[in-house]
Order: C-alpha cells, then structure tokens, then sequence
C-alpha cells in the first residue's frame, strides 16, 4: 500500500490511538452512570432533596416553630 509520504500508512499513525480514545470515553460513560445510579443509596438525587426537606421539618419541629400534628402531617406530605 502506498503511503504517499505519510510513513504510517492510514491517518498518519492516528488511527490506533483514536479507537482507544473511544474505549476510555466509553468506559468513563459506564463509570459515571454506574456512580449516579447506586452511588447514593439507588436514590440518586432526589433522594438528596427530599432528606434536605426532612432535615428542616426536623429543625423547624425542634425550635418550636410547629406543633406535631403539624410535623406529623407535613412528614406525610414529603413521603418519610
């Protein structure tokens, strides 16, 4: 085959490295999906939010800002 003065035949020596370029991008893209998925419980980043939401309901509860009926029905309303 001739070259035509690339010396590395096909894309100049490129070619190889591309395809193990894409491998790495593929393997990244596993990795971080595998990490959103069960990284935080299988909840992901709802679950996050919702545990801010308790977290003050809580806090609120605590300081006297609302009685228990009030806490009780609100902590229904987010699901806990």
């Amino acid at each position: 085959m001739m070259t035509w003065g690339y010396g590395w035949g096909r894309d100049g020596g490129w070619f190889g490295f591309m395809h193990l370029l894409w491998l790495a991008l593929i393997v990244l893209a596993i990795v971080a999906l595998v990490r959103l998925s069960f990284g935080r419980g299988a909840r992901g980043f709802r679950g996050l939010e919702e545990d801010r939401a308790l977290a003050i309901l809580r806090e609120r509860f605590a300081r006297g800002e609302i009685d228990k009926a009030e806490f009780e029905e609100r902590k229904r309303d987010l699901g806990a």
